[in-house]
């Protein structure tokens, strides 16, 4: 198969019927235009120009090679022009996966900047608590924490997922401040049933020491959802282990209060999670991923979601 840049050398050289006037318009030396000519004529075993001091004339099998081939390097061109196009402007229907709690809570408010600098691009969001396979689902992006990283797919990290130990002021009323996890053990628990496995979830708490601590206690109530753990406790039906992207809205509004403070699991992190290189991704999944990191960044979402702040 020939090279491109050997094909149009041979074009624009026939045009100008000199190199120097075709090295002009494709940005070569004459003298890089003249070898490319040269190795299309040995690749192709004919001479294609008489060469002479003042100018260049087509051989017979240069004009029937001109001939052949003019038409269709024009259509490859407009064809690389266009893919070059669209690969720069952002466009098209963007598809992405993430958890409701932590799309709605913290990714669906950066939506109207994202719009507004990007109208052409179209957000198909898919809002479920689940791991997708990111490659054979067909999604650009996937939010979340956990995922398997899978030949081909990328992680950029968003922030990291803290777990703390939570209750309402009104189920915290009457009762002595605990010191120790081991003093949580007789109160009511709200349970976090894995999603994927079905099984309660194991969680742990650590503190600046490094003391490690694993609850197994039998929850009194369980769900599978952790926008329903996070109410039931809110409506003071127990303590719970909750991740930070769920607590840190009703710790701001004092719905729910921490327990045992110096405490805290980190569980990871919650991160961005693409197919490819970077530099080879759709204009719109580039500027997506670009858009949403720096909004963290500018709105220290990150920093807000810290339990060690």
């Amino acid at each position: 198969m020939e090279t491109l840049a050997n094909l149009e050398s041979f074009v624009r050289s026939a045009e100008a019927q000199s190199f120097s006037g075709a090295a002009r318009r494709l940005g070569l030396t004459p003298a890089g235009v003249s070898r490319n000519v040269a190795k299309l004529e040995s690749n192709l075993g004919v001479r294609l120009f008489q060469r002479s001091t003042r100018k260049l004339s087509l051989t017979e099998a240069g004009e029937r090679f001109l001939e052949g081939i003019s038409g269709g390097l024009e259509s490859i061109q407009t064809a690389i022009t266009e893919v070059g196009r669209a690969s720069d402007e952002p466009s098209g229907t963007l598809r992405v996966t993430m958890p409701p709690g932590f799309g709605s809570d913290y990714v669906l408010p950066l939506l109207p900047g994202f719009l507004k600098q990007y109208p052409k691009v179209l957000s198909d969001w898919h809002l479920e608590n689940r791991r997708v396979d990111l490659i054979s689902e067909g999604f650009d992006v996937a939010i979340g924490g956990g995922f398997e990283l899978s030949p081909g797919v990328v992680a950029r990290e968003l922030a990291r997922i803290h777990v703390v130990a939570v209750a309402s002021p009104a189920y915290l009323k009457g009762k002595a401040e605990p010191r120790d996890p081991s003093e949580l053990e007789y109160w009511d628990w709200i349970g976090m049933r894995s999603i994927q496995l079905g099984r309660i979830r194991s969680r742990y708490l650590r503190n600046k020491p490094g003391r490690q601590v694993k609850f197994e206690t039998t929850p009194r109530i369980a769900f599978n959802d952790p926008e329903a753990v996070a109410r039931a406790v809110a409506m003071g039906l127990g303590v719970t282990l909750m991740a930070m992207p769920h607590a840190a809205p009703l710790l701001k509004t004092g719905a729910i209060k921490r327990v045992l403070p110096n405490w805290y699991w980190d569980d990871g992190p919650i991160s961005m999670y693409y197919s490819g290189q970077k530099k080879h991704l759709p204009a719109k999944t580039r500027v997506f991923i670009d858009y949403v990191t720096s909004q963290f960044k500018e709105k220290r979402i990150a920093e807000f979601l810290l339990a060690d702040r």
